[in-house]
């Protein structure tokens, strides 16, 4: 070997470096994040370790502490004046803690803590095999209708699962809206999003709809996080920082030093204007907003009730809480630009989902296109612009989603030999039946149709009237067209079922725990308190209105 080969093989040592500093992270700020983290976790090691008969029990006791405990970390950070006076930007400027981020993680803690009720419900199917049934298939691996599958039914097996997979996605939708960087938003919507796509395929009953419901929700969620990232990427190169507070101040115009590596494309307003409709796109996409909206009906229809009632409210909350953060602490220099925009999106929003929803015989898709609806009127908040704005839509993300949970846990009780009757006609004469059941229903039709007296009339109040005082009059009187095409249908459901005729092999109305009726209780409480007496809650709404930058 020559001496010149010899010496590539080896080179001079390098000059010692300063010692590279840990990174400062609050934890305490970051509880409610870690406590269910750590409980994701647990829950992972319990299904590794315990045996199968006691999983059930150590899970849903696990998951109910981990949700509590969590809480009252939200609730002593916003004692400890974290939401107001405090308001930090915690994890090395990851994490904004703020009014808006913990009024959120309460809600989002709250309704995932009534979701995991409806998970745990074992009631409503007959025992089978001498064991009792919840809502989730009983081997998730197993073909549907196969040797495998019959097998784990006979032999008593649970998906539980279910619980741990749901804590990380509730840590994923924690973090969401509190992210302060571009990357910890898109890695907090995939640590919620991975786990719902394989929730959406355990349904017990009509497995293959399910999984075709989670094959759809997972390609249409891959596309939309694939926009989300190429957003990322093109805004990286506007403005040399993922940081919002960074981005914010490029738009500005009030940033002194620019990299030299990033010079020829930092201030590029087709960079930014082309990366933040890609990023607005992948935001849209999990509101559920038009034209965005293509997987909403099928997915919940498709997918396992509980995890519906789940998706539907604790996913609304924490991709309105990013899309606020997104337009009022990175865009507000862009706000000529997006306005118009978002005003689009919300006039078809609402008036798609209430004309398409008309047609709808299914109770799940009648609900998934409400939804859509909804979306359109939260955003009428988002687009006012204003402190009221943000406080309009923190409250109505509050009452929307426990009548949605409400709603859904309700359909889990109306079964005949299938399971779920979801048909509209099989709710005819529901009212004769099981007269308390269809009360409940129709207080929960009340409240998204926004009647007075309930908690929908209440947010769709204060979104409009934060609308009509920045100057979206055109847009509330869309908003107010939409909510009495919407009135139609929810009504419709009303008659159908106290002015209709039962008939004789029509479904029966199943008996639930005390799981279910809690989960459908905190719903009708919320719908009937904030309906009737709103003042106390929008005033917390509007004292966490306030975003750190």
């Amino acid at each position: 070997m020559s001496p010149t080969a010899v010496h590539t093989l080896w080179t001079t040592a390098a000059e010692p470096v300063d010692k590279i500093n840990a990174p400062d992270i609050e934890y305490g700020q970051l509880a409610p994040v870690l406590i269910v983290v750590g409980a994701a976790v647990v829950g992972l090691l319990l299904e590794a370790f315990l045996p199968r008969k006691s999983r059930y029990y150590a899970q849903v006791a696990l998951a109910t502490v981990a949700l509590v405990a969590a809480f009252a970390a939200v609730v002593g950070l916003a004692e400890g004046g974290y939401g107001t006076s405090k308001v930090n930007i915690a994890a090395m400027g990851a994490i904004a803690i703020d009014g808006p981020t913990l009024f959120l993680q309460g809600t989002i803690l709250l309704v995932s803590l009534v979701a995991v009720f409806t998970f745990a419900e074992r009631r409503l199917d007959p025992e089978t095999h001498g064991g009792a049934v919840d809502p989730f298939v009983a081997q998730a691996a197993a073909v549907p209708g196969s040797d495998a599958e019959k097998a784990a039914v006979r032999a008593g097996f649970t998906t539980t699962e279910v619980y741990p997979l749901a804590l990380f996605a509730v840590a994923g939708l924690l973090v969401f809206p509190a992210a302060n960087d571009l990357l910890t938003l898109f890695i907090a919507l995939e640590v919620f999003s991975l786990p719902l796509y394989l929730l959406c395929a355990l349904a017990r009953r009509k497995r293959l709809m399910s999984q075709e419901a989670a094959v759809k929700y997972f390609l249409l969620g891959a596309f939309s996080s694939a926009f989300l990232l190429f957003g990322i990427a093109l805004l990286y190169g506007y403005a040399g920082s993922v940081s919002y507070a960074r981005i914010a101040d490029v738009v500005d115009g009030s940033i002194a030093t620019i990299d030299p590596a990033l010079a020829d494309t930092m201030g590029n307003d087709a960079l930014l204007l082309i990366g933040s409709a890609l990023i607005l796109m992948g935001l849209l996409f999990k509101v559920g907003a038009v034209p965005f909206h293509m997987w909403t009906p099928d997915v919940y229809q498709g997918a396992p009730t509980p995890i519906t009632g789940f998706m539907a409210a604790a996913t609304k909350v924490a991709a309105f809480g990013a899309l606020l953060r997104l337009m009022y602490v990175v865009l507000p220099g862009l706000k000529w630009d997006w306005r118009p925009l978002l005003w689009g999106v919300a006039i078809l929003t609402m008036l798609a989902g209430a004309i398409i929803a008309i047609t709808q015989t299914d109770i799940k898709r009648l609900l998934a296109y409400s939804s859509i609806a909804h979306a359109g009127f939260i955003m009428a908040g988002v687009v006012a612009v204003s402190p009221d704005g943000v406080s309009s839509v923190l409250f109505y993300l509050g009452a929307y989603s426990f009548v949605t949970l409400g709603a859904f846990a309700v359909v889990t009780l109306v079964r005949d030999a299938g399971g779920e009757a979801t048909h509209l006609s099989q709710w005819a004469g529901l009212g004769r039946r099981s007269p308390l059941v269809a009360a409940v229903f129709a207080l929960f039709l009340l409240a998204f149709a926004g009647i007075p007296l309930t908690s929908g009339f209440s947010g769709k109040f204060a979104v409009f009237k934060a609308a009509a005082e920045s100057g979206a009059g055109a847009l509330v009187v869309v908003g107010v067209i939409s909510s009495a095409i919407a009135a139609f249908f929810y009504i419709r459901v009303i008659v159908l079922m106290f002015f209709s005729e039962p008939k004789p092999d029509g479904p029966t109305v199943a008996v639930p725990s005390g799981l279910t009726v809690g989960a459908i209780g905190v719903g009708v409480a919320v719908t009937v308190v904030l309906g009737v007496a709103p003042q106390y809650f929008l005033d917390l709404a509007g004292q966490a209105g306030v975003f750190v930058r």
